[in-house]
């Protein structure tokens, strides 16, 4: 599966059904295994000094599905 494919895909949160954003980039390891999905938040209107990127982790991944990747986020 290639980055565009999955940044294509809608990020929900599985514990609250909420859509979380987009998958902007993707951390990888030495090996090339991603490890960390960095993801831009869908609000605009956030504060100016918080962070408008989220990290989830490769093992937070429940499902990959043909419109949205599902994630466990607490």
């Amino acid at each position: 599966m290639k980055l565009s494919d999955l940044q294509s895909k809608d990020i929900i949160n599985v514990n609250d059904g909420k859509c979380i954003g987009n998958i902007v980039d993707v951390s990888i390891d030495d090996n090339g295994k991603a490890i960390v999905l960095i993801v831009e938040k869908y609000k605009f209107f956030t504060s100016l000094f918080k962070s408008n990127v989220i990290e989830v982790k490769w093992d937070q991944i429940k499902k990959i599905g043909k419109d949205v990747i599902l994630v466990n986020i607490v």
